[in-house]
């Protein structure tokens, strides 16, 4: 759970852009947006596969 004090005199708008950050930092937007359409282990396995590769050819070059 995330949990932002307001501090005395602070304007409500600082408070929500510290929450905000709080939210993105911890990944909770992130989290959810994963949880709502199930990907088949063998696509994430295969989309795994095509970040590593990318990974390589970046680092190593377009022709290896």
């Amino acid at each position: 759970m995330i949990v932002v004090e307001i501090k005395e005199n602070e304007v409500i708008d600082r408070a929500l852009k510290r929450f905000k950050k709080k939210v993105e930092r911890v990944g909770v937007l992130k989290e959810a947006r994963k949880r709502m359409a199930y990907t088949k282990p063998t696509v994430s396995r295969k989309a795994k596969k095509l970040k590593a590769i990318y990974k390589y050819r970046i680092l190593h070059g377009n022709n290896g």
